[in-house]
């Protein structure tokens, strides 16, 4: 059994999903504690929870340990089974971080698969809809996965209530990945607004459109039916070798101006570095890149998550991951 202490590197649920993906895929029981211990509110929450039980279906594990605040679980997965699922976060929880976990195991399945999942699609701390549309599943299908996913409604904090769909089949060809460089970019930008006046977008989109010099064409304010109040705004960077978005929340008390603000001072830093991966998005790729025909990819410094997500990986694979500065941005190689 792989032990793993969860208080290590970033220390967060990161570690807990890409144990499950792999744990299910490789067939290698785990054991995870101190699970979130340098946490304000340490243990699994029911974001977490979810996670370990969405896996838990799909493979017929054994689980012991998933509880809330619990620290300490171990998962013994029996195989991979496809077919249709349901899984609810429960909460303004991440439906995407569920969507995740699921994903690598699915495609290692035998037949395809169509999931459902109830919860945040637009909330902080986890990819977006948006970034998983634009951004990571066109990357994915380089890589020879097919899979395709719909939002049918958003959700937000704190209500949540976003329901996305999911069609996940079988990974038969893997394709060597590279992602080197970043040329010819275009902007836009949708702000999502719900139950708020429509005035909130249009004061985000306006200092969007002053701080890039974009046409108005570029701009979409976009009114959704959602449980509760919430706003989004995204950042769309547009280029032949790969889309980015960067995402900014309203948060009461907080003015439009300034969520704006935040959107543009992280598209800024990743158009200034010229890498063509962002941090977010540096961390999901290792997974799949790992279980796949492998490949190399151009980021910036690698975060906290990066970094935690490469040791954990190891733990479970037989590959080779390279992490080297290289004028001013960094390379990440990993070898199958």
């Amino acid at each position: 059994m792989i032990e793993i202490d969860g208080s290590e590197g970033e220390g967060g649920g990161q570690v807990l999903r890409t144990s499950l993906a792999l744990s299910i895929v490789t067939r290698q029981p785990f054991r995870l504690f101190n699970i979130r211990a340098g946490r304000k509110s340490p243990g699994l929450k029911k974001q977490h929870l979810a996670c370990v039980r969405a896996a838990k279906q799909i493979s017929n594990a054994e689980v012991s340990g998933d509880a809330i605040d619990s620290q300490e679980l171990i998962f013994t997965p029996e195989g991979i089974y496809p077919g249709q699922y349901r899984f609810s976060v429960g909460s303004a929880g991440s439906a995407a971080l569920v969507y995740q976990t699921v994903l690598m195991p699915l495609v290692h399945a035998d037949a395809p698969s169509f999931v459902m999942i109830e919860g945040g699609t637009h909330a902080a701390w986890a990819p977006p809809f948006d970034f998983l549309q634009h951004t990571f599943i066109p990357l994915l299908e380089r890589m020879g996965v097919s899979t395709a996913l719909t939002a049918e409604r958003l959700g937000f904090y704190p209500a949540g209530g976003g329901l996305l769909h999911a069609r996940i089949h079988p990974w038969h060809d893997r394709e060597r990945f590279g992602l080197l460089e970043l040329m010819s970019t275009s902007l836009s930008a949708t702000a999502y607004f719900s139950k708020l006046p429509a005035d909130v977008a249009q004061r985000e989109l306006r200092k969007v459109r002053q701080a890039f010099v974009l046409d108005e064409d570029v701009l979409n304010a976009v009114e959704v039916k959602s449980l509760g109040p919430g706003n989004a705004l995204c950042i769309y960077c547009h280029s032949p070798q790969v889309t980015e978005v960067v995402t900014a929340f309203g948060k009461r008390g907080v003015r439009a101006e300034d969520v704006a603000k935040s959107a543009i001072r992280e598209m800024l830093e990743y158009l200034e570095a010229g890498a063509p991966v962002g941090q977010h998005l540096a961390d999901q790729l290792l997974l799949p890149m790992a279980l796949g025909a492998g490949g190399r990819f151009r980021t910036l410094e690698p975060s906290g998550h990066t970094r935690t997500n490469i040791d954990t990986i190891r733990r479970f694979l037989d590959v080779t991951i390279d992490v080297a500065e290289e004028d001013g941005s960094w390379l990440i190689e990993v070898k199958t």
